[in-house]
């Protein structure tokens, strides 16, 4: 059997992004549970704004193609977003229009989202820890036929939550954390 591959998305390009840091923190919690971790930047994925005349007009940019294989290459997603305005960031949403429009020759439309289990987190410095968005995205997901695991990270006041070698303090925050990495990998395995 091959080894089972869980793909990291960051929602956030900004440096020092408490999003990016928590993305870290957990692709490090499934190598150490032996998992496959492959962990991309959406920058690597350049992208326009969604708009259908312009893919009536030039079809569905490379970056998305490239994206949404690399997704099909991993038996589970985990996407990790900061809350912009009670959502997500513009980034992602876009990320994610964009994939939901490629459809390979051999397949159906979403596939690559209805073929593997979704995991979310949030990190935000304030108490909610970003849980509106990980409701919008959790919702933007389901519409694209996701199957989103039940367990969810919302690491609040995420700037004061590790310690001096970048690990979690708390343990509420790490229990949740290896709670949403043992889903994954549990329903990530149903896939293989």
């Amino acid at each position: 059997m091959s080894a089972l591959k869980i793909l990291v998305v960051p929602g956030s390009l900004r440096t020092g992004s408490l999003n990016a840091k928590l993305a870290a923190t957990i692709a490090a919690e499934f190598v150490q549970a032996g998992v496959d971790v492959t962990r991309i930047s959406l920058g690597d994925f350049p992208l326009p704004i969604y708009d259908g005349d312009l893919q009536a007009q030039s079809g569905v940019p490379r970056s998305a193609i490239n994206l949404k294989r690399m997704m099909s290459s991993h038996h589970g997603v985990l996407i990790v977003t900061p809350e912009y305005n009670a959502s997500i960031p513009s980034l992602l949403k876009n990320a994610i229009d964009w994939v939901s429009r490629v459809q390979d020759p051999h397949e159906t439309r979403r596939q690559v989202f209805r073929e593997r289990p979704f995991a979310i987190a949030s990190a935000s410095g304030g108490r909610f820890g970003g849980a509106r968005a990980l409701m919008a995205l959790r919702l933007i997901l389901t519409a694209c036929q996701a199957p989103v695991i039940p367990n969810q990270l919302a690491l609040s006041f995420a700037n004061e939550a590790y310690d001096d070698k970048d690990r979690l303090r708390l343990p509420a925050d790490i229990e949740a954390l290896k709670a949403l990495v043992r889903q994954l990998i549990e329903f990530s395995q149903r896939t293989m």
